[in-house]
Parts: C-alpha cells; structure tokens; sequence
C-alpha cells in the first residue's frame, strides 16, 4: 500500500505515465471504411471526424460483446484502439466481412506504441513534455484529439482525473519518454492505472466484461451505443431489452466500498451476498489511499444493484461489508 500511496500523490499535484501494454491497434484503411464500420459497431460514426474519437462496442448478433473499442478517423485511415489480445482476432472477423467495399484491415500493435498519462498536473506537465501550445490538453473535451507529427493525443475517461494517451509509431517512443522525464512526468505502475480505473467505475474488458456480457449489464448504453443510428450487429437484442423489457436486465455493475477494516482486495469472482443470498461475484478491487477503503467493481442482481444497498463478500479472510456507490459504466 505504501507504493501505492507514494505513486497517488504523483498524480494528486502532477503527473505519471504507463505502458498501454494491454491495449492493441488495428488499422483500418480504404474509401469505404467509415460506411462499413458504421454497419457493424454499437455508436453513430458520423461524429467520427479528424480531432475526435469515439467509444463503441462491437457485438455479437445475440447482443453480447465481442470487443469494445475506441475509434479514431486519422485521415487516410481509422486506428482503433482495442483490447490487445483481441486485436489479431478482430483483424481475421472483420476481414472475413468485407466482400466488395474499399477495406482493408491491419493489427499495427507491434509498430506503434500508446502510453497513458494521468494526474490532475498532466494537461500542463505533457503540454510541455511535447512541445504543445500551453492550454491545448486543457481544451479537449472527451475523446478529443491534439494532433502533432507521427503522433497524437487523445483525452479519455478512464480516470476522474485528467487522463490522456499518446499515440505514437514504436521508433518514436524513446523521445517521447525522454520528454516526460524532461517534463517531470514520472512513471507509475498498472496497478494504479487499474485503481483510478475503479475509482471512475469504468469497466475493463477481460476484467469486468467478456464475451457473454450484455453491454447494458456493463452501464455502455451512454457511452458507447447510440439509439438513433441505422442498424448495427445485435441491435435487436440490445432495442428489444430497452424498449420492451424497460432496459431491465438480470444484473448490473456496480461500483463498491468496502470497509475500512479490509485491507487486501478481494480476488476476482469472489461472492457477494445480499440479505443471506448469493447476489453476484467482484470483477477487479483495488486499495484507495484517497478512500482509504478497498474499492472494487461487481455484478449485482439487478434487484440489489441500487446504491446504498449493504452488500458482503465472502472472501478467503472471512465475511466483509461493502456499500454500493452506484452503477458503474
């Protein structure tokens, strides 16, 4: 805990930056890309444009996830930025989809690099680290993008402080690391890139999403999925639950604090209980120093899935309290 504290307050004045190692990045070239992505992910691609980015998930036609993604128009191409173990899979299933259109798809994660930067100094700290006018990070909203050559950046949400990444080809990254060091920005591990994560209740795939996760348990419907665009793979299952089931699923994610006296996290799947029932499982937990609280991310019936509700985990130490704060997503 005591790294961990030491590395939350670099980030509380300044900044910290990690290695996007989980993350991986597909190419997608050719006229028609843009038309042949808008058929098949979950958001409306039209707010897709040069200095904006956009969250979206890609489904099955049963309406549970094969991926989520961020999509950013480069110009010539959109770059896509994935989950890495999914990227060559995702490569080989959109490939197999494009018939006559102008596409061409490429997994691009050994050539390039994305290193995330947070900290609620990091607007200014990585202005200066790459030679941006002052005030340029601080302008971006969600998903916005500052442009340089052979690299850009783009604002996220993974973290309730300012949070960035930095796009870059691989041979570029040792001078983009040299900046950072120039600049002040000092590394931090994964682990507190996987807090701040569970901090801003946003779920990872892998950890709190997989295959048979319906994007409405996951909270995606604001964020990733639009109600308004034409239709996209699975969008029958995904209308019919919001529309004829009242956007009822069977459980949510939810975001939970633990009590004070639990220090070490519980391990993923562990069960959670509510009014003497089994009600749902933990997906990540890490500790706080700025809660001083375990906190974690769980599914939840929906019945129990409401804030304030006392929930228990039953972990390998014994049986411990948690308070949901609210849906995550």
């Amino acid at each position: 805990m005591s790294d961990i504290r030491t590395q939350y307050r670099i980030i509380e004045s300044g900044a910290g930056w990690v290695e996007r190692a989980g993350r991986g990045r597909v190419r997608i070239e050719g006229a028609d890309r843009a038309a042949f992505l808008q058929a098949l992910v979950t958001n409306d691609l039209e707010q897709l444009a040069p200095g904006r980015g956009v969250y979206t998930a890609y489904l099955t036609p049963q309406g549970r996830l094969i991926a989520d993604m961020r999509l950013y128009e480069r110009g010539d191409h959109v770059l896509a930025d994935v989950p890495a173990a999914l990227a060559a899979s995702l490569v080989t299933r959109l490939d197999a989809l494009v018939f006559s259109e102008d596409v061409r798809l490429a997994d691009v994660t050994a050539t390039t690099s994305v290193l995330g930067v947070m900290g609620h100094g990091a607007e200014t700290l990585l202005d200066r680290a790459l030679d941006l006018p002052p005030g340029t990070l601080a302008g971006l909203s969600v998903l916005g993008v500052a442009e340089q050559p052979s690299r850009f950046v783009a604002r996220t949400d993974d973290a309730e402080c300012p949070i960035f990444d930095v796009f870059m080809p691989e041979a570029a990254r040792a001078a983009v690391l040299a900046g950072f060091a120039a600049a002040g920005i000092e590394h931090v591990s994964d682990a507190l890139a996987n807090l701040l994560r569970i901090e801003a209740g946003r779920p990872a795939f892998g950890s709190d999403m997989d295959e048979h996760t319906i994007p409405l348990e996951a909270g995606l419907v604001e964020r990733a999925i639009s109600l308004t665009k034409g239709c996209f793979v699975g969008q029958e299952v995904i209308v019919r639950v919001l529309h004829r089931g009242g956007g009822r699923v069977a459980r949510r994610l939810v975001r939970l604090a633990f009590e004070p006296a639990l220090t070490t996290p519980p391990a993923p799947g562990t069960t959670l209980r509510a009014n003497g029932q089994e009600a749902g499982r933990v997906t990540s937990a890490a500790w706080s120093p700025r809660l001083e609280r375990v906190v974690a991310l769980g599914y939840l019936a929906r019945d129990v899935a409401e804030p304030g509700r006392d929930v228990r985990a039953m972990a390998a130490d014994g049986e411990w309290r948690a308070d949901v704060l609210g849906l995550a997503g």
